[in-house]
C-alpha cells in the first residue's frame, strides 16, 4: 500500500468512532521515532499544509499597536518581568511575531520562556521588516497555513486537521506534514517507529497495519 493509502485507510477507520462530543475535534498525526537522538538531530519545522485547520490567535511585538493582531508595544515589555505574566501569554496565544528591530529586547524579555515553549518569533515566519500592514496579513495568512513541529523528544505529535474536515482535506494535510517530516529526519524511514493518527476524544489508530 502506499502512503495515502495507508493514511485514508486510518482516516476511514476514527470516523467510526462511536464517541460523540461537542466540539470540533483536532485530529493528531502523532509519529514515534527510533534511533533517534533529541540532543543532536531537534527539529523546529515549519509545514505549509493544503487545508487550513483552524484561524491562530497570533500576537505581535510591535512599536505601535496594530489593527490586525492584539500587540504588546516595546514601553508594555516590563509589564512581563514574572515568568508567570509570560506563561499566561503563551496560553493565550498560538503565535507570536515581532518588528525584526525589537527582536534583541523580545529575546531578553521573553525568550527564557517563549524559546523552550518552541513559540519565538522564527526568522521562518514572525520576524518582519517593518509593521506595515500588508506584510502583516500575508504573515498572518502564511501562519494559519503552516503548522510548527518542535522535537524534544523522540515522539512528534502535530495537529493536523479538524474533524470538520473531509476525508481528502485531512489526508492532504497528514502527507504534506509526513513527508516533510520524513526529510528531515537523518535516517527517513530507518527513523519511524511507528505512525498513528487519533481524535482528542479517541484511541489512536495504527497507520499502515
Amino acid at each position: 500500500m502506499s502512503d495515502e493509502q495507508n493514511f485514508l485507510k486510518a482516516i476511514e477507520k476514527l470516523r467510526t468512532s462511536k464517541k460523540k462530543v461537542n466540539f470540533d475535534q483536532t485530529i493528531d498525526l502523532i509519529i514515534n521515532l527510533k534511533e533517534f537522538d533529541v540532543r543532536r538531530h531537534a527539529f523546529n519545522l515549519f509545514v505549509q499544509v493544503p487545508n487550513k485547520i483552524k484561524d491562530k490567535k497570533i500576537a505581535g511585538f510591535f512599536e505601535k499597536k496594530s489593527s490586525l493582531i492584539d500587540t504588546i508595544k516595546k514601553e508594555e515589555f516590563v509589564k512581563f518581568k514574572e515568568k508567570k505574566d509570560i506563561k499566561k501569554l503563551i496560553k493565550k496565544y498560538d503565535f507570536f511575531v515581532a518588528n525584526a528591530k525589537l527582536m534583541p529586547a523580545v529575546a531578553t524579555s521573553f525568550g527564557r520562556i517563549l524559546g523552550p515553549a518552541g513559540k519565538m518569533p522564527s526568522p521562518q515566519l514572525g520576524i518582519l521588516p517593518s509593521e506595515d500592514e500588508k506584510i502583516l496579513k500575508a504573515i498572518i495568512n502564511k501562519i494559519n497555513s503552516n503548522i510548527r513541529i518542535v522535537v524534544k523528544e523522540p515522539s512528534i505529535k502535530a495537529g493536523i486537521g479538524k474533524e470538520s474536515l473531509t476525508n481528502e482535506q485531512i489526508l492532504q494535510n497528514a502527507v504534506a506534514v509526513y513527508h516533510r517530516i520524513l526529510e528531515a529526519l537523518p535516517r527517513k524511514k530507518d527513523n519511524i517507529r511507528n505512525i498513528k493518527i487519533k481524535l482528542t476524544m479517541d484511541k489512536p489508530v495504527l497507520v499502515g497495519k
